[in-house]
């Protein structure tokens, strides 16, 4: 291939030199229905299949493992290009692309020339991993709301297994953003010598009474949904589309700051120079929400909304492991930290996260704390990729 020819490459698609290019998503199955596992809040589970992408190659001593846990609505598909598919399977869009591409590819900041990247779909999601809309083999029919309650706590011990099918015994690093950053959190409490580093963004030790509140307003939405049939409406005509909808458009609107909505709509009109009298949608802020609420339903189902909202709820690194007391549960990490807040995120504000930096100090361990200024809310960790690229290609180096 020619420089030129090279340099055509460059840009945002599949072929481009640093992207991973095309992925295709792996499932195991890692309990059977004969050896089912049991879970924090009560119950057993059996069969559970996880799907995962991985993307570079994996070092003969099995010691360049970077695991990246999602938040609340992702999924495994962090990297690269695929073909992206309804919450029925129907190919909708083709050539997605990750949702951290950006940051994971060939020379970026986590960098596949260097690192095997893994990461899995969580328990009760709708991306392939088994959740609420699977075949429950007791019935024959989707579980629905019949699936039995999971916590952050559950997945990472999936995550455990997962790391075991591949025969990995350590993780030079374990990470996630909001949601995922509980998951690296607890990676780093739950299975303290296997993890190396942990890096939480725009995350800390548990969500606040605001966030909890938010959550329940959207559960409602979806609970109270005429079509929501007790949470068995699959293969029905009608789906619970307005509450899902409605969630996504009050979760969305957590996810962004005041200063970013000001700077984006401020109080545009959406077509016209004339406000009318009437409840249709007339701002364009009211456009926006509109239009990530209609697409979520695409892609999204509602029952693993519920179960995974819930999950975000009940997460209290400090409940689970010291009593209450931070300090006491942090004690039991042996890993180098790296805690990531955002100025202008209020889901999980900074003063929440530097308490879990100082907390994991007081034990000894080596953390490094970052406030970043963004005008993007929580959703910085997604689109200030620059500045959490730099902070990361640091970290994993040293």
């Amino acid at each position: 291939m020619t420089l030129e020819e090279k340099e055509g490459t460059r840009g945002s698609g599949p072929e481009a030199l640093d992207s991973v290019g095309w992925t295709s998503a792996h499932t195991l199955r890692l309990v059977s229905a004969d050896a089912p596992i049991e879970l924090e809040l009560g119950g057993r589970m059996g069969p559970i299949d996880v799907e995962y992408e991985t993307y570079g190659e994996l070092s003969p001593r099995k010691d360049n493992v970077v695991f990246i846990a999602h938040a609340l609505s992702g999924d495994a598909h962090v990297a690269g290009w695929d073909k992206d598919t309804d919450k029925n399977g129907r190919v909708w869009r083709q050539r997605k692309p990750g949702w951290w591409d950006a940051v994971v590819g060939p020379g970026k900041a986590i960098d596949t020339n260097r690192y095997f990247v893994i990461c899995p779909n969580v328990l009760g999601s709708c991306y392939g991993t088994t959740g609420p809309a699977s075949i429950d083999p007791r019935t024959g029919r989707p579980y629905g709301l019949h699936f039995p309650m999971v916590t952050v706590g559950d997945w990472v011990k999936l995550h455990a297994r997962l790391l075991d099918a591949l025969g990995i015994a350590r993780v030079h690093a374990v990470m996630g953003g909001s949601l995922g950053g509980q998951q690296a959190l607890e990676m780093a409490l739950a299975f303290p010598d296997r993890v190396e580093r942990t890096v939480v963004l725009a995350s800390s030790a548990r969500l606040s009474a605001q966030g909890l509140a938010f959550n329940a307003v959207a559960r409602y939405c979806i609970l109270n949904d005429p079509n929501f049939a007790g949470g068995d409406y699959y293969g029905c005509e009608k789906n619970p589309d307005a509450g899902l909808a409605a969630a996504r458009m009050l979760a969305h609107i957590t996810y962004l700051s005041d200063e970013g909505m000001h700077e984006k709509f401020g109080r545009r009109l959406q077509r016209n120079t004339e406000q009318k009298a009437g409840f249709g949608i007339e701002f364009a802020v009211e456009s926006y929400l509109d239009y990530q609420g209609r697409a979520f339903v695409e892609r999204f189902d509602a029952n693993s909304y519920l179960y995974v909202t819930r999950a975000m709820d009940y997460y209290d690194a400090a409940a689970a492991w010291g009593g209450g007391n931070l300090v006491e549960a942090c004690r039991r990490v042996q890993a180098n930290a790296l805690v990531v807040s955002f100025n202008s995120d209020w889901l999980y504000p900074p003063g929440d996260c530097k308490d879990l930096a100082l907390a994991l100090a007081r034990t000894g361990v080596r953390v490094t704390y970052a406030e970043v200024p963004s005008r993007f809310g929580h959703d910085s960790f997604l689109v200030e990729t620059q500045k959490v690229g730099r902070l990361l290609r640091s970290f994993l180096a040293h």
